[in-house]
């Protein structure tokens, strides 16, 4: 049975490859909507992390695969959880890292509480309808500037406290460890891995 992610993102596809790897010991085979030949947009029109994890992670169930799907944003305590769900697009149409980042600075200028913290939620649905859902975060704070060329979307802003360094500064091994994408999968792959082994 083969495992479908619900994205087109190449990066979140290394990372969860990675952290299966060192958690499990093996690989796992992840397709993308691409490989599977899926090309229209899938519509994330729920109002949680939660919802939004599940739609996706269903339309590659109903084509006959474990559909795998995460909804992950940051979450900023000084604008009440904002960007949250919104992350990806939190600076309108046309939305990029950079200007999601330059829209979150200008958000927070002269704001002394920078605290915020990383959200994921990961989903796995079978094409029998069964699922299941975890949650991971990670807490940090918000820099005053990017610093990092690694990682993507707001991790050069984000500074993680007990490595005193952005997500952007980390190695992809460091932050493969602590990350909000990592603490959700190290729930959902001991599950996951019982699923699959249903369907060998």
């Amino acid at each position: 049975m083969k495992v479908v992610l619900a994205s087109r993102n190449k990066n979140k596809i290394r990372e969860i490859k990675e952290i299966y790897r060192n958690i499990v010991g093996e690989e796992l085979d992840i397709l993308s909507l691409d490989d599977i030949g899926y090309t229209d947009e899938i519509e994330e029109d729920g109002n949680s992390f939660e919802e939004n994890s599940r739609i996706k992670a269903s339309v590659p169930a109903t084509l006959g695969y474990i559909g795998l799907a995460d909804d992950s944003g940051l979450a900023v305590d000084a604008l009440g959880g904002a960007p949250g769900i919104y992350s990806a697009r939190y600076s309108g149409g046309g939305a990029t890292d950079a200007k999601n980042n330059a829209k979150l600075l200008k958000n927070l200028e002269g704001v002394s509480d920078r605290a915020a913290k990383f959200v994921c939620v990961f989903s796995a649905v079978a094409p029998d309808g069964r699922f299941i859902t975890v949650r991971g975060e990670c807490p940090g704070i918000i820099a005053e500037s990017e610093s990092g060329k690694g990682g993507f979307g707001y991790d050069p802003l984000f500074i993680y406290q007990p490595l005193s360094k952005t997500f952007g500064e980390l190695s992809s091994e460091e932050k493969n460890k602590v990350s909000h994408r990592a603490r959700a999968l190290s729930d959902l792959i001991p599950q996951l891995s019982e699923c699959l082994k249903q369907y060998k």
